[in-house]
């Protein structure tokens, strides 16, 4: 694999790492990207826009799209897109994770995540080596809050957790270490959005 197909990290900074389908992509990612930057002290965010959701039957639209969507929908000087999963052959966060650090020994990472994916974390392949390996940012969506926050993620790690009011601290934490925060939010998903036809259709969300 060729460095000049991945993102460019200098040493010492912190990234965060916001994954998922992006299908499609829409403002609430641009939403949560720009909180958490906000939030947790993050030099950078990377957008990694999966081939493919092992949690989910129906595969995505074609990588090569959502790419292009995620690229006209979020525009940030510190914020980039990247398929490095296409590029690295894996699939599973932990996976990717132990990949990236191999990649960029001396980068601080942290993992992005909606309070909907904290709620069924556990089900993830290998979550625990992910909470135990990477500090994990959750930013609170619609309706996710008490879901999230009674999940068995939650409260196996209750003791690692920051408080909110030192949530700028998460980037140079050790891990494990997680920090949940509540945020104005924009209330629009993916599954929305295909529900309502404007992905499936070809018309490039707004």
């Amino acid at each position: 694999m060729l460095r000049s197909a991945i993102p460019y990290a200098r040493p010492g900074q912190v990234v965060g790492l916001f994954g998922g389908s992006f299908d499609p992509p829409h403002q609430g990612h641009v939403h949560v990207t720009r909180e958490a930057m906000k939030a947790f002290g993050l030099d950078r965010v990377w957008w990694l826009v999966s081939p493919g959701n092992p949690l989910k039957e129906r595969g995505p639209a074609p990588l090569a799209r959502r790419m292009q969507v995620a690229k006209a929908v979020m525009r940030h000087p510190r914020v980039e897109m990247t398929d490095i999963e296409a590029l690295t052959g894996t699939r599973a966060t932990a996976d990717t994770l132990a990949a990236l650090r191999r990649l960029y020994p001396q980068v601080q990472f942290v993992w992005l995540m909606g309070a909907d994916n904290l709620a069924q974390f556990h089900r993830w392949k290998d979550w625990r080596l992910i909470m135990d390996t990477i500090p994990v940012g959750v930013v609170a969506r619609p309706g996710d809050r008490i879901s999230a926050r009674m999940s068995p993620a939650a409260r196996l790690y209750a003791k690692y957790r920051i408080d909110g009011q030192a949530r700028h601290l998460l980037g140079r934490a050790e891990a494990p270490a997680w920090c949940f925060v509540n945020v104005p939010m924009v209330d629009v998903s993916s599954t929305d959005l295909r529900n309502r036809g404007i992905w499936g259709d070809g018309v490039l969300p707004e």
